[in-house]
């Protein structure tokens, strides 16, 4: 499937800022699975942009600089990515979890997709005693990986509840736990968090899902905005496998990766400041549009 992907951002300032810097991450990365075919950015006011080294994690970072004096900000990616990814298939051959822990915690992989760099807390994801606990139900060591990643994600999304009001963007996952509820970030973090307390690498993904159904298919939760999931390293052979504990679903052809990080700090599609005084009002728009009869 080729898609065609716009995602709006709009900031209305209630008092013109003198000066605003911000880092980028728009440009979905190539990734296993999707090729990214076009990218542009469209910003009004214009301003000077040009290309900075990813934090951590894969990302395709730019740094966008406004010098003068605004009122509004927007900021307009529009992407082509073609995405030909199969749905993981669990099997009876598939390594299980205690071949998992061991095989990471010996890899040498320093690269950003490496294992090791997923295996532990980050700043965004402490380890979690009552989620550590909660998740190791469906983490038998003895449980292979892939059935079990499947396992908690449909857990996650059957007990929490979807509930855009319950959290914030900083909300810790242990707070979102607590409350059995909040958006696609803090199941995401939840899963994570339990993943990487069983001694497994996971990784915070941050994206797109395609916005309409097929024909007779439901809605995905969180089409119309970014999305997050989860990657999972599944050992030497299987690589990172992707599974979306808010819909209970792999990764697959309906899914585009943006970034890919230990949480949500590494990947935020814009984060950065803003020199002025006065309230701010952010309005975001994603429209993920498949293009059927585009060409091979």
């Amino acid at each position: 499937m080729l898609y065609q992907i716009r995602h709006v951002t709009r900031f209305a300032y209630a008092e013109p800022v003198a000066f605003a810097r911000n880092n980028l991450r728009l440009k979905p990365i190539h990734w296993s699975g999707q090729q990214l075919e076009d990218h542009a950015l469209v910003i009004e006011p214009q301003g000077r942009v040009f290309p900075t080294r990813a934090e951590a994690g894969l990302a395709n970072v730019v740094r966008l600089v406004v010098e003068q004096p605004a009122r509004n900000l927007t900021i307009e990616s529009r992407a082509r990515v073609r995405v030909d990814r199969p749905i993981p298939v669990p099997a009876a051959t598939d390594p299980n979890l205690a071949e998992i822990a061991s095989w990471a915690r010996a890899s040498r992989d320093a690269s950003p997709a490496g294992p090791a760099a997923y295996l532990f807390p980050s700043p965004r994801i402490p380890l979690d005693r009552a989620i550590a606990e909660w998740c190791a139900a469906a983490l038998d060591p003895r449980r292979g990986v892939l059935d079990a990643a499947l396992a908690l994600a449909l857990r996650i999304q059957r007990e929490f509840a979807f509930d855009p009001t319950a959290t914030l963007v900083d909300t810790a996952p242990g707070e979102a736990f607590r409350k059995r509820g909040g958006v696609c970030q803090d199941f995401a973090q939840i899963m994570i968090s339990g993943l990487r307390a069983a001694g497994l690498p996971a990784a915070y993904v941050s994206g797109y899902i395609r916005t309409l159904p097929p024909p007779g298919k439901p809605r995905l939760v969180g089409a119309d905005a970014t999305h997050a999931w989860v990657l999972v390293w599944a050992g030497p052979a299987l690589g990172w496998v992707g599974v979306d504990p808010t819909n209970g679903i792999w990764m697959a052809g309906d899914h585009i990766v943006v970034a890919i990080g230990r949480d949500y700090a590494d990947v935020a599609p814009i984060d950065g400041i803003v020199l002025g005084w006065g309230a701010q009002e952010m309005h975001v728009s994603v429209d993920v549009e498949p293009l059927e009869h585009a060409p091979a």
